[in-house]
């Protein structure tokens, strides 16, 4: 018998006073990471748990307020970034590259799945299940059950589903019509997420390959609710053939991330500024943690702002500023160049509307507050969520769509005075709708707490 093996005899985790063991990968980008933590806060407030979060060291200060929260729960395990030659030297987020380098530190982090399950088999007590991003499709073969997070909706989780199959349908550059999706969609080619790769020869095709795993995972848990999404999540579920579907948001934000990229801004100021504002009067523009507007189109907003006379907070990064704008528009708008606190702007009664990229979590934000947004999608994915707001829901008003496009000013400030007018009211009330709906989803009785309960258990029975 020497040399043998022999493994312990399993026992209920409950039984023997030991807590269940999740594992958590989320994917290094802020619009993606952030969420993740969001729900993992969450399920140690409600689950009996251990958490084991997967990170490489440049994004461990990400966690840094999780850990703070839980200590005795959650623990960071840090695995070294793998080496790209595409990749500049110490990169290890997205932040540092843009959206464009998405595919090469997908295709990085596939190098990960070895050590992780050599890691995995020398734990004294192992995860139970893995909840990773939806960008990691391969994490679906770790040997454990796999809850793909999506840090996007359901609608786009649909989208990318749809071309598991049909990536031929690409080759002919025609619009597509997701003909089995809720309400036939037609997109065309260039407004498809950006990880639908141009042609079945594409490089890019394993990687995009790796998205459409995500609903063969065990379960599939979004960022998202009934009353924006549930036709979507309905959709998921008929294509999963189980209902381990759950639509847990709005996620509430533990406010991760603050200071470890941005600048700050004299919130004070700010929020006293509104304070002295009309209610629902202010416009708040800001097109996401990424994207920066070029000159021209700073120089088209900046003047669509001024023909509108409409009260404005502009969070403008690094963007080029108009010289003397600033002057020209004193007392009735406000430039804030750094890291604005959305979630509380957003709130606020002086804010009637949102210009927004429609980013997921600018949605999200959007929608639990109640604000109209007035939608300026700025890259592949962000045309599916402004489909979504301006056409399903009715809770937002297309301004401009695409990254290079530059607004006709005058045209942009007829828009954004009658849409922060009197015509825009029919919107607000819609959005205002929305928000009480999706508020009330994450409170007791609500679908979205329920779904969070149901998660919850569904770990516990592992």
């Amino acid at each position: 018998m020497s040399g043998e093996m022999h493994s312990p005899i399993p026992q209920d985790p409950k039984s023997n006073g030991s807590k269940q063991h999740i594992m958590v990968f989320p994917y290094p980008a802020q619009g993606h990471l952030l969420p993740l933590l969001d729900l993992t806060h969450q399920l140690c407030l409600h689950g009996d748990i251990t958490v084991s979060i997967i990170v490489t060291p440049k994004n461990l200060p990400y966690l840094s307020p999780l850990l703070t929260a839980h200590p005795s729960t959650v623990s960071a395990v840090t695995f070294p970034f793998p080496y790209n030659p595409s990749l500049p030297h110490g990169v290890e987020n997205v932040k540092d590259t843009g959206a464009s380098g998405n595919p090469l530190i997908m295709a990085s982090l596939r190098q990960l799945r070895e050590p992780i399950i050599k890691w995995l088999s020398s734990h004294i007590n192992p995860p139970v299940a893995i909840i990773s991003d939806f960008f990691l499709g391969w994490t679906n073969d770790l040997g454990i059950p796999r809850f793909a997070f999506f840090s996007s909706g359901a609608f786009l989780a649909s989208i990318l589903h749809f071309f598991s199959d049909k990536i031929h349908l690409l080759e002919s550059n025609e619009p597509v019509c997701f003909s089995d999706l809720p309400r036939s969609p037609v997109f065309k080619t260039e407004h498809l997420p950006a990880l639908v790769p141009e042609s079945s020869l594409s490089e890019d095709l394993e990687i995009f390959r790796d998205t459409t795993m995500n609903l063969s995972s065990y379960g599939c848990v979004f960022n998202s609710c009934e009353c924006l999404e549930g036709e979507y999540m309905e959709y998921v579920k008929l294509r999963t053939g189980h209902d381990r579907v759950f639509g847990v948001g709005p996620l509430p934000s533990i406010e991760l991330g603050k200071g470890n990229s941005y600048s700050s801004v004299d919130v004070e100021a700010l929020m006293s500024w509104l304070d002295g504002c009309t209610d629902g009067s202010v416009l708040y523009i800001c097109v996401g943690s990424q994207k920066v507007l070029n000159k021209d189109q700073c120089d088209a907003l900046a003047l669509g702002l001024e023909k509108s006379m409409t009260r404005f907070v502009w969070v403008a990064k690094a963007d080029p500023i108009p010289d003397g704008f600033e002057d020209r528009v004193e007392g009735r708008g406000m430039v804030v160049r750094g890291w604005a606190p959305q979630v509380d702007v957003l709130s606020h009664v002086a804010v009637g509307g949102f210009l927004s990229h429609c980013g997921w979590n600018s949605v999200v934000e959007a929608v639990a507050s109640g604000t109209m947004i007035l939608a300026w999608p700025l890259e592949a994915d962000q045309f599916v969520d402004a489909r979504l707001l301006v056409e399903h829901m009715g809770v937002a008003v297309r301004v401009c769509e695409g990254g290079d496009t530059v607004p006709n000013p005058h045209e942009l400030g007829r828009v954004l005075a009658e849409t922060m007018g009197e015509c825009g009211s029919e919107v607000r009330g819609r959005a205002k709708e929305m928000g009480q709906k999706a508020r009330a989803a994450t409170e007791a009785g609500g679908s979205s707490n329920a779904d969070l309960e149901r998660l919850v258990k569904e770990l516990a029975s592992l």
